[in-house]
């Protein structure tokens, strides 16, 4: 519940800038390049953020990692409803994306070494499936809020979730696997990352990157935009839908995410890794090209959830994988390495994909996000199936 608490409102508070990014452009002045590259150093902040959080989760602990991770984020969340200035929000989204970055890697070790093997999968996928709850909490928040209070008050109620970072210093401990590490480590020889990644595992460790950095290229690209995409007017290349209308067609795309990341879970601990990912992932890209061709509000209410099913659920199999592939001692530092700097190739996307928009229009915006989907997959071929291994 720790992890699944923490990743929620990590979903609910870097979506809040998504969900306001139209009224945003209109008062700030900013143009759609401008709008993703705010989004942009999010994700660069965050693989930096992911890296640090990592070693250090490895070091002073997993709990430790996710209450520091977890404050700033909702501090500089709440800060960004202070930014006078294009410049200002810059620095307040990239304090924001450090403990962003980390709560994913001290979060996904916390619970990948609490569980047992036939069950990390499912763990994994309902911690997971606290993103779309996070999400669907902004869209509502920011549906009720962003009409009468503007788009200030919608980043003050980010400041909430440092509350839980009280919880977890009280109730939380550390997983005994780790405990079990730390109590031998003054005794044993010192550790070195380039030991364990060499041979065939640096080529693995390579490919997990990439598929990594591919699968967030297409999320961050198409989930930064679609609130943009739903909102902004036909003269702009967008549907031109209400402000509650886009909140409410992304509201209902988070049970589909939601379902998504669960089902994933269990369909990896049963059929494996391996196959469960490319099926998710090249329905997710042929899903992609409808849903940008789609006019009828109607028929984006039907197709968004499918979209969010296949477009997100891939994320649950990620701490599972990782965890399976790497040592106590630096399994944190791994995920929050291939994770984040798969993270630092994506954070060009909602940059790239709003100034694509701009030139192209959205509908060839959104292909990329496609394509970048079918190249995860492909990751596939260098990737050994991991499926029922033991920690060790």
């Amino acid at each position: 519940m720790a992890a699944s608490l923490g990743w929620m409102l990590d979903a609910f508070d870097v979506m809040l800038y998504a969900m306001v990014l139209a009224r945003m452009m209109a008062e700030m002045g900013m143009s759609k390049a401008t709008g993703g590259l705010m989004s942009s150093l999010t994700l660069l902040a965050a693989a930096a953020g992911g890296i640090v959080f990592g070693v250090l989760a490895d070091r002073h602990g997993r709990t430790w990692a996710l209450r520091a991770s977890v404050l700033i984020y909702s501090m500089f969340t709440a800060a960004c409803g202070l930014a006078g200035t294009v410049p200002m929000l810059a620095v307040f989204r990239i304090c924001l994306g450090l403990g962003m970055g980390g709560e994913w890697a001290s979060g996904a070790a916390l619970v990948s070494e609490t569980w047992p093997a036939e069950h990390r999968g499912k763990a994994l996928g309902f911690v997971q499936s606290f993103w779309a709850v996070g999400y669907a909490a902004a869209a509502l928040v920011s549906g009720l809020v962003l009409p009468w209070g503007g788009w200030r008050a919608v980043f003050f109620i980010g400041v909430l979730p440092a509350l839980l970072v009280f919880w977890v210093q009280k109730r939380v401990d550390e997983p005994v696997l780790w405990r079990a590490q730390m109590a031998t480590a003054k005794d044993a020889p010192r550790f070195k990352i380039r030991s364990v990644i060499r041979g065939r595992l640096l080529g693995t460790t390579a490919a997990v990157t990439l598929m990594n950095g591919f699968t967030l290229f297409a999320w961050w690209g198409f989930n930064t935009w679609i609130p943009g995409y739903l909102s902004l007017a036909g003269s702009q290349g967008g549907m031109g839908l209400s402000t509650g209308l886009t909140s409410a067609v992304v509201f209902v795309m988070q049970f589909g995410m939601w379902l998504g990341y669960l089902t994933f879970g269990y369909f990896s601990d049963t059929l494996g890794r391996r196959r469960t990912y490319l099926v998710y992932l090249l329905t997710a890209a042929v899903l992609i090209v409808v849903y940008a061709n789609v006019r009828r509000p109607l028929l984006l209410f039907a197709l968004g959830p499918l979209v969010a099913f296949f477009g997100t659920g891939y994320f649950t199999g990620f701490g599972a994988l990782t965890a399976e592939l790497y040592p106590t001692r630096i399994r944190a530092t791994l995920q929050g390495f291939t994770y984040n700097i798969g993270r630092v190739g994506s954070a060009v996307a909602p940059l790239a994909i709003g100034t694509l928009a701009q030139d192209k229009g959205f509908g060839t915006a959104f292909l990329l996000a496609a394509a970048s989907f079918i190249a995860a997959a492909v990751c596939w071929i260098w990737i050994p199936e991991t499926r029922g291994r033991t920690l060790t």
